[in-house]
């Protein structure tokens, strides 16, 4: 699914350009998974795990992701850079089309400057014009109060707790959360 690009300005007064990805952003991308995975440990990769990201695996995933029909990445360029992606897509399948996953990612220099919650408002918006979608789900991982604090924020609300789904390399386990935003109160609830 093709999104039309916008711009967005920082709090910092820098503008992010967000739009969906093209071949030009391919090699900015695999730049990004690589940096992103090496910032954060709430990130399932970590920098050495980025090899499968080559030049041809993420143009086959631009074309596959712009194509789809239940499917839309933005990435965001701020000073012609990748610093951000974040992702909706849908399930085909009567029992499961109800339900979009979410995934969104950003540099360290971007954090706290409105580029996640506007980049979550757009998933949003593209998820609630679709008139079989009625919930919105992603996992954050524990100690990422930040992300929490956003998606919280905008109606998002813990469903689920995946205890010791994610192991550091130092053996620290940490639990994952599921979130889910009602998009179409009362549609479907399955109560009875």
């Amino acid at each position: 699914m093709i999104i039309e690009p916008f711009e967005f300005e920082m709090k910092d007064g820098r503008t992010a350009l967000i739009r969906s990805p093209n071949y030009g952003d391919v090699p900015g991308l695999i730049e990004y998974l690589r940096v992103s995975a090496g910032e954060t440990e709430f990130l399932i990769r970590y920098p050495e795990e980025c090899g499968k990201y080559t030049e041809a695996a993420e143009r086959a995933f631009v074309d596959r992701v712009n194509a789809s029909g239940s499917e839309a990445m933005l990435t965001a360029i701020v000073e012609g850079r990748v610093v951000g992606t974040c992702q909706v897509l849908w399930s085909g399948s009567i029992k499961t089309r109800h339900r979009a996953q979410v995934a969104i990612a950003i540099l360290r220099d971007c954090w706290g400057q409105g580029l996640g919650r506007r980049l979550m408002l757009e998933l949003i918006r593209i998820a609630e014009e679709n008139e079989d979608i009625i919930q919105m789900e992603l996992d954050f991982v524990e100690g990422n109060s930040r992300a929490r604090a956003l998606y919280e924020s905008l109606g998002f609300r813990i469903t689920g707790v995946k205890p010791n789904a994610i192991r550091l390399k130092d053996g620290t386990l940490l639990n994952e959360y599921s979130m889910v935003k009602v998009l179409r109160p009362g549609a479907g609830t399955g109560e009875r």
